[in-house]
């Protein structure tokens, strides 16, 4: 069992190992009785102990760091009911922790979790992050991003901006007006024709 895969349960004591994510909770593991059930994230929050950080008089330090003290310095742990006592005990075991914001309930917990982790033998470690692929081939700054099939089609259809600017666009041609039968004797002759003379009709005379 690694370290970080534990986690604390609100409102149930103790520790459980995450077994399995679920979209309405997961399905969890007692540290003290191995025994195995599903949690629902409605009505419990959940904490990863590799995430949480603990005050102290200069920056914040992972929670794990205080395990690692609690672990070395080989004192007997104090009773979890006696306030004073937890303060003295980490003073000595962490001196540079912030008394001020890290509460007795605070001190108390630690001790109760670093008794369980102890207990089944869980090295205070965290999860190392794994470093980026070095022979992942890396995108040149100055490479424009691929085009697509479609806009490659669609810029070989357009025209070139400069095209667009010289061409001039064509005159159109202005339809001819079409000929009545009352202008007809009116429109001028074509070239090289004569025009027919008219006749005058002879009136009918009445006999």
């Amino acid at each position: 069992m690694e370290y970080n895969r534990i986690i604390a349960v609100t409102g149930l004591p103790g520790l459980f190992e995450l077994v399995a994510s679920k979209t309405d909770g997961a399905i969890v593991r007692s540290l003290d009785d191995q025994t195995t059930k599903f949690v629902s994230s409605r009505k419990h929050n959940f904490s990863h102990l590799e995430s949480i950080e603990i005050y102290t008089k200069r920056d914040n330090i992972n929670l794990v760091e205080i395990f690692k003290a609690m672990k070395s310095s080989g004192a007997a742990l104090p009773d979890v009911k006696d306030g004073n006592g937890l303060k003295a005990y980490f003073e000595q075991t962490y001196p540079d922790m912030d008394f001020e914001r890290v509460y007795a309930s605070d001190m108390k917990k630690m001790v109760k979790w670093f008794e369980i982790i102890d207990k089944n033998k869980i090295e205070f470690k965290l999860a190392e992050v794994e470093a980026a692929d070095d022979t992942t081939p890396e995108v040149p700054e100055e490479e424009a991003p691929a085009k697509t099939k479609k806009a490659a089609k669609t810029e070989a259809k357009a025209p070139a901006a400069e095209e667009l600017t010289e061409e001039k666009p064509k005159a159109k041609k202005k339809a001819a007006p079409k000929k009545t039968a009352d202008s007809a004797d009116a429109a001028p002759a074509e070239a090289g024709e004569e025009k027919p003379k008219k006749t005058a009709r002879k009136k009918k005379t009445e006999e």
